[in-house]
C-alpha cells in the first residue's frame, strides 16, 4: 500500500492513533460479533473546554475496514435524548449526535458524517467549515445504518439516562478512498455532541486545542492506521 500525502499540520504530542483492523470476508459472521470481536475500540472522552462544557456522556465505539467499506459502531449512554431531525442532511449536530470526520488522502478536503440516534446523517465535503458542499441524498443512501432508536416522530427527553447505538457501513469512496489503492494511514476524529440538548456537550476522541468548541479543525485530527 502506498502512503499518501495529507494536510494535517504537525503531529502533536496529544494526537491519538488507532490501528483499524482489516476483515477480508465480513459476511462470514454476524455484524454484532464482527464489531465486538474484530473492531478496534475507541473512546470519545476528551473534554477540551471544561470551563464552559463539563458534561461528557459515556461514548465510544469500534471501527474496522472491509475491502470496500468502513464499519463504525457508535455506542452512547448519557443524559437526554433529542431527535428533531428526521431526514438526512438536517441539523443533526443539534440532536443527540455522534460524528466522524475524515480527511481525504489527497489532503484537500475532509468529510463530516454527523449521525443522530435514528441514523439520520448530515455529510458534506470541503477544505474548511465555510466552504462545504453537502453530499447528495443518493450518495447518503449508500451508507447502511442500523440504529437502536426507532421513531417516526420527534423525540426530546430532558434528563434521565438513555443508551443508544448506531452502526454505519460507509463505502470507502465516500471517504475519498480508492478501494484499489488504500493509503497506509488517514487523519480522522470522532466526536460526541448535542448542541440543543438539555445538557450541551462537545467531546472528542483526539484532543482539539482551540479556545471554543470547533470540530472543523483537521489540524487536530488523530491518525487511523489502515492495516
Amino acid at each position: 500500500m502506498r502512503k499518501f500525502p495529507y494536510f494535517c499540520g504537525k503531529e502533536t504530542d496529544t494526537m491519538k492513533i488507532l490501528k483499524v483492523p482489516f476483515v477480508e470476508n465480513p459476511e462470514e459472521t454476524d455484524l454484532d460479533s464482527l464489531v465486538e470481536t474484530r473492531g478496534a475500540r475507541f473512546l470519545i472522552d476528551t473534554v477540551n473546554w471544561p470551563d464552559k462544557f463539563q458534561y461528557a456522556p459515556i461514548a465510544g465505539g469500534s471501527i474496522l475496514r472491509t475491502p470496500d467499506s468502513f464499519i463504525v459502531d457508535f455506542r452512547v449512554s448519557g443524559l437526554d435524548l433529542r431527535v428533531q431531525n428526521l431526514e438526512d442532511n438536517g441539523s443533526q449536530w443539534e440532536d443527540s449526535c455522534v460524528e466522524m470526520f475524515v480527511q481525504s488522502p489527497s489532503g484537500t478536503d475532509y468529510f463530516n458524517f454527523e449521525i443522530n440516534p435514528l441514523g439520520k446523517i448530515l455529510s458534506a465535503a470541503g477544505p474548511d467549515r465555510h466552504q462545504r458542499v453537502k453530499r447528495s441524498l443518493e450518495e447518503l443512501s449508500e451508507i447502511i445504518r442500523i440504529h437502536s432508536v426507532t421513531s417516526n416522530k420527534p423525540i426530546n427527553y430532558e434528563g434521565g439516562i438513555h443508551s443508544w447505538r448506531v452502526t454505519l457501513c460507509i463505502p470507502l469512496e465516500l471517504l475519498g478512498i480508492d478501494p484499489e489503492n488504500v493509503p497506509c494511514e488517514i487523519r480522522a476524529n470522532f466526536y460526541k455532541c448535542g448542541d440543543l440538548t438539555a445538557h450541551p456537550h462537545f467531546v472528542t476522541w483526539s484532543p482539539v486545542e482551540t479556545p471554543n468548541p470547533d470540530f472543523h479543525r483537521p489540524e487536530f485530527f488523530g491518525k487511523l492506521i489502515l492495516k
